[in-house]
């Protein structure tokens, strides 16, 4: 079969604008619970995109931590590559895809970080391995083989062990959205689009996009 002839009619749900909340913050908390309800799997990871720059777009796959009326907010190394296009770019796309129940979410707008207390609550929540990793890692650096990660790794456990603290390059960022958009799949792809806008007084308004 060649990639052309892939394809799929999705016919799971529809999605009107009187199904959706006024406030998109809350209808992404409605379909996310939706999701976790459904045990979809990996429903927390999405994928973000940024800009460098030189315009120069790349994304890749992160895990939502929080989403809250101020925005979805991710942790990651601020040296990243996608943490030194924000640092010179401050803006950003999310995209949520769950195929299982033929809806995605696209969610664009600036990126703040968060504060310390926030950084410092998340990263003493995390397994103890994960925390000697996030301080061994240099991320999106150069490597010349995994075994020297590994023996870096090993350093920073015999070395700290559980008291491990968070490294001033790892936090988290939050996404502040003016633009969402709830794709629900439909039959011969004539799928539904509702886009909600939020303009420079915080009010958020809804349209119907065509598919």
């Amino acid at each position: 079969m060649s990639l052309a002839d892939i394809r799929k009619d999705y016919q799971r749900a529809s999605l009107s604008e009187d199904q959706v909340d006024a406030d998109p913050l809350k209808q992404i908390a409605v379909w996310f619970q939706e999701t976790l309800d459904a045990q979809v799997a990996e429903a927390n990871a999405m994928s973000l995109s940024t800009v460098n720059d030189e315009g120069r777009p790349s994304s890749r796959i992160v895990l939502i931590k929080d989403l809250d009326a101020r925005g979805i907010s991710w942790f990651t190394h601020y040296t990243s590559r996608k943490g030194t296009e924000l640092a010179s770019n401050p803006q950003a796309a999310l995209l949520f895809f769950w195929p299982e129940l033929e809806r995605q979410i696209r969610i664009e707008g600036r990126v703040e970080k968060v504060s310390d207390s926030d950084n410092d609550n998340y990263f003493n929540s995390r397994p103890l391995a994960s925390r000697h990793g996030a301080l061994a890692s240099q991320q999106s650096q150069v490597i010349a083989e995994r075994a020297l990660l590994e023996q870096k790794v090993e350093q920073i456990r015999q070395q700290y062990g559980d008291s491990v603290q968070r490294p001033s390059h790892w936090g988290g960022y939050r996404l502040v959205p003016d633009y969402v958009e709830f794709w629900q799949g439909r039959s011969s792809r004539l799928h539904d689009r509702i886009a909600f806008t939020r303009d420079q007084n915080g009010v958020w308004s809804r349209c119907r996009l065509q598919p």
